[in-house]
C-alpha cells in the first residue's frame, strides 16, 4: 500500500535532450507533470508522482532527479515501459522547440490515501490508452481532493483538433484550478480572446483559470472578474519548465492559504482580487527564477522567499 501524500501528480516524465547549435546534446529530466512534482517538493510540499519510467538510463536520470527533491515515485504494475524522450532545440533567444518520442499506457490504479490535491498534466491526460486510466484516478480522488490541470498543449501529439480539444475540456471540467499558456489557448480555440476562453472554462466547473503570457506576465480569471499580474523581470537563459514552475508555485500558494482539499472548494471559488494578485506574484516570481537558469530548475522555498522579499 502506498503511503500518504498531500499532493499527487499524475502524468509523464520525459527525458529532454537539449540541443543547442554548436554544442553537445545535454539530457535533462523533464515532462510537465514531473516538473510540477519536482517544483512542489522543492517548495517543501509532500508530493507523490504517479508516472511511467523505463528501466533505462533516462529513467534512472529522471528517477534520481525526482527523488533528490523528495518526490515519491508511484507506478502501475507494468514492467515493460520505456522512458519517453523529447529532443529540445533551443534558438538564439533560448526559446524551445520539441520533437517527441512518447507513449502513455498507464492503467487505472488504487490511488494513495490522504491526498488533498491532485494535479493532472499534459500528455498523459490526452494520450490513449493511458489517458482513460489517468482520468479515472482523478475522478475517484475528486470527492476528497481539489484538482488542478495544465493542458500544456503539444500540437504534434494531440491528434485531430476536435478530439484533442474534447480531451482537454474533459479534464478542464474535472478541475478546480486550470493553468494554460496563451499559446495553449491559441491552439485550442484559434482566434478567441483569452478572456472568452477562460469564461467558457469557468462555466464548465473550475473556480479559477490562470493564463500565462510569457514576458507579458500572467492573469487570473474567476467568476468575479480578471486580475492581471505585473510581469516579473528576469534575465532569460531558457524557458524550459517556466510554466511548470508557475503551476507548482500556484499550488504552493493555495496550500499556504488553506485552499486545497474538497472541503475548501467554496472558499477557493471566492478568491478576492488582492489574494489572486498575491498568488500571481508568488507564481510569477518562481517562473522568473526558473527562466534565469538552464533547464527545468525551479526555486527552493528559501530562494522563492528571498526573491519575494
Amino acid at each position: 500500500m502506498w503511503g500518504m501524500s498531500d499532493f499527487l501528480v499524475i502524468g509523464e516524465c520525459v527525458a529532454d535532450i537539449v540541443r543547442t547549435p554548436g554544442e553537445p546534446d545535454v539530457p535533462h529530466p523533464g515532462g510537465s507533470p514531473a516538473n510540477v512534482a519536482y517544483g512542489l517538493a522543492r517548495l517543501g510540499r509532500d508530493t507523490a508522482l504517479l508516472t511511467q519510467l523505463g528501466d533505462d538510463p533516462s529513467g534512472k536520470l529522471i528517477g534520481d532527479h525526482l527523488r533528490s527533491a523528495g518526490v515519491a515515485l508511484l507506478a502501475d504494475a507494468q514492467h515493460d515501459v520505456r522512458t519517453p524522450t523529447a529532443v529540445v532545440t533551443l534558438d538564439g533567444q533560448g526559446a524551445a522547440r520539441y520533437d517527441f518520442d512518447i507513449t502513455w499506457t498507464l492503467e487505472e490504479v488504487e490511488p494513495p490515501a490522504g491526498v488533498r490535491h491532485v494535479h493532472l498534466g499534459s500528455i498523459a491526460a490526452v494520450t490513449e490508452p493511458g489517458a482513460t486510466g489517468t482520468v479515472a484516478v482523478v475522478e475517484r480522488l475528486r470527492a476528497a481532493a481539489t484538482v488542478s490541470y495544465d493542458p500544456n498543449v503539444r500540437p504534434e501529439l494531440m491528434g485531430a483538433h476536435a478530439e484533442g480539444l474534447a480531451a482537454v475540456e474533459r479534464c478542464v471540467a474535472l478541475s478546480d484550478v486550470v493553468k494554460a499558456s496563451d499559446e495553449d489557448i491559441a491552439w485550442l480555440h484559434p482566434g478567441q480572446p483569452l478572456a472568452a476562453v477562460a469564461a467558457r472554462w469557468l462555466a464548465a466547473g473550475p473556480a479559477v483559470v490562470f493564463v500565462t503570457m510569457g514576458a507579458q506576465g500572467a492573469a487570473a480569471f474567476t467568476a468575479g472578474g480578471q486580475v492581471t499580474g505585473t510581469p516579473v523581470p528576469a534575465e532569460v537563459v531558457d524557458t524550459v519548465g517556466a510554466g511548470d514552475s508557475f503551476m507548482s508555485a500556484v499550488l504552493d500558494a493555495l496550500t499556504e492559504l488553506g485552499l486545497t482539499g474538497a472541503a475548501n472548494r467554496t472558499a477557493l471559488a471566492a478568491l478576492d482580487t488582492d489574494t489572486l494578485a498575491g498568488i500571481l506574484r508568488h507564481a510569477g516570481t518562481a517562473a522568473a527564477i526558473t527562466v534565469s537558469r538552464a533547464g527545468a530548475n525551479p526555486p527552493t522555498t528559501d530562494e522563492l522567499h528571498a526573491a519575494l522579499g
